[in-house]
């Protein structure tokens, strides 16, 4: 371990430019230098932070549970405006050419957000929450919804292109690569979907809900699932090559560097899984169950405890 720090932590969190920005469960909101671990900026949150934050040009943006996108200068943590959603701001923002995306609790709408004025764009209405990330590509905006569909949306108009009907709740956020869309149902499968057609590619069947969000390298897609498992799967076929077996829900999505998967566990370890063959490599034990989203940067895995700390390991 290179270094630990806070607690109450909440599972969001992001790394940029040498800063790690971090949520608690106290409403707090802090900048940690990566290098040191050493608090740079802390500002109070008006209400619990339910996703990452994301960071374009200087500004760190993140939702809130009282319904407001808040843009603050990611040096100083200053508020530079906060644009009012109708409901709580549930899912993480994506930002592409000065506007920013981001998805709502009830009454369920896809904003889009002018990044420099805080003024809404357009936005696009859906059958329940989207908790599921927004995930941008090709003039195109995908996200899940718990209505059970996966959207794909006009960037610029805020336009249906079309939906695909899973059988339950997504929660999970969609993977692109390679004119394919993927994501986690809570029916238990992992989707493939043409990004332009909206057809279904494959389905892969897991034995319990898809809540974490597949990644995709290599023409291979890894995702865990509440079944315990983390599994490999062929990107084209969607033949599983391997799976690895965790003592708990594996909600925690998978992040991927020099041919190693890392991934959270419920049962209370990050690991460090062959990328290659599944085989695990090394597990770090902490005191509370890791959804969070591993960050490997320059070399660094960041990743968080639920309830506990930020972690930098090296």
């Amino acid at each position: 371990m290179v270094w630990k720090f806070g607690d109450h932590g909440s599972s969001e969190f992001v790394v940029a430019d040498g800063v790690a920005f971090f949520s608690t469960t106290s409403k707090e909101l802090f900048a940690v230098d990566t290098r040191t671990g050493q608090q740079i900026w802390k500002i109070s949150t008006p209400d619990w932070v339910y996703s990452d934050p994301a960071v374009a040009g200087g500004v760190l943006f993140f939702g809130c549970e009282d319904g407001y996108l808040y843009a603050v200068d990611a040096k100083t943590g200053t508020e530079k405006w906060k644009a009012r959603t109708g409901s709580i701001v549930a899912s993480s923002p994506a930002i592409s050419n000065g506007v920013v995306y981001v998805g709502t609790d009830m009454p369920a709408f896809l904003y889009a957000i002018d990044a420099n004025t805080g003024t809404v764009r357009w936005k696009f209405k859906a059958g329940n929450t989207i908790f599921s990330s927004p995930t941008i590509g090709d003039g195109t905006i995908y996200f899940g919804s718990h209505d059970s569909y996966l959207y794909a949306v006009d960037l610029a108009s805020g336009q249906e292109k079309w939906k695909f009907k899973t059988g339950d709740r997504i929660q999970s956020t969609v993977a692109l690569s390679g004119g394919t869309v993927y994501v986690g149902s809570d029916d238990g499968s992992l989707y493939a979907v043409n990004a332009q057609t909206g057809k279904q590619v494959f389905a892969f069947k897991a034995a319990d809900k898809v809540y974490s969000s597949p990644a995709v390298l290599n023409g291979v897609v890894y995702v865990g699932s509440d079944d315990g498992n983390v599994y490999a799967v062929d990107a084209k076929t969607g033949q599983e090559k391997w799976r690895f077996k965790t003592e708990d829900l594996v909600i925690s999505s998978p992040s991927i560097a020099e041919g190693i998967v890392y991934v959270g566990s419920n049962d209370r370890h990050l690991y460090a899984l062959d990328a290659t063959t599944g085989k695990e490599k090394w597990k770090f034990e902490v005191d509370h169950y890791v959804t969070s989203s591993p960050k490997i940067v320059d070399g660094a895995v960041y990743f968080v405890a639920d309830g506990e700390a930020l972690y930098a390991l090296r």
